[in-house]
């Protein structure tokens, strides 16, 4: 458990205008290694994630293993893209960490139960919560998880997602903390692209057209 005022606390997190008091924390590593060793990235989207999606996600995330400064990659432990970044960045030995909207002590959705395990068991990744244990998965609390990977990201990017969406709200708050936003254009037809497309037309995204234009940026 960090409080706010403990020196291990998430600096990035503190910059924050409402940072959770408290952080429950669970990994094989200690906070400083997890939180401040090296940039961090959110890659969020839909859950109902595209075969287009899917490879994208994967390609990016495995992508950042050739940046200078190789990122961790943060999200947050629900089905669809979610639990693609993460498994792509295990798969390239790069750290993630899951923020969760239940307790430490439990895992929603619980048949990712294994890739928690996975998760917290890799040097340097972690989970995340700042739900007290015992706090049963509720749709507020997805809501308010939110923040806590925007205010832990230097940048959070948009795989794929409809005009409305969890994604999208974690890409507004991002853009509120002043983090750099970035989402992947898809089809003007395809729903699953509706909010990416959207963010790029009000310029309230960079347009991710290659791994290279990304590193670059």
């Amino acid at each position: 458990m960090l409080c706010i005022e403990d020196e291990r606390y998430p600096e990035l997190l503190k910059e924050c205008e409402d940072p959770p008091a408290v952080l429950y924390v669970k990994s094989v590593s200690p906070p400083e290694e997890v939180f401040t060793s090296r940039p961090a990235v959110g890659v969020v989207g839909t859950r109902d994630i595209t075969s287009y999606g899917k490879e994208w996600c994967t390609k990016i995330v495995s992508g950042m293993g050739s940046a200078d400064r190789k990122p961790v990659i943060i999200s947050g432990l629900a089905t669809g893209t979610d639990i693609t970044a993460h498994m792509a960045a295990l798969d390239a030995g790069r750290p993630t960490i899951a923020v969760m909207a239940t307790g430490i002590d439990s895992v929603y959705p619980f048949r990712h139960g294994w890739y928690a395990e996975r998760i917290c068991g890799s040097p340097g990744s972690a989970l995340v919560t700042d739900y007290p244990p015992g706090t049963v998965p509720r749709a507020i609390n997805f809501l308010r998880r939110n923040r806590i990977i925007a205010g832990l990201s230097e940048s959070v990017i948009l795989i794929e997602s409809r005009k409305k969406g969890g994604g999208m709200l974690t890409c507004s708050l991002a853009a509120s903390y002043n983090r750099d936003v970035y989402a992947l254009p898809g089809r003007i037809d395809d729903p699953f692209s509706e909010g990416c497309n959207e963010l790029i037309a009000r310029k309230a995204a960079e347009a991710v057209t290659g791994i290279n234009s990304l590193l670059d940026s």
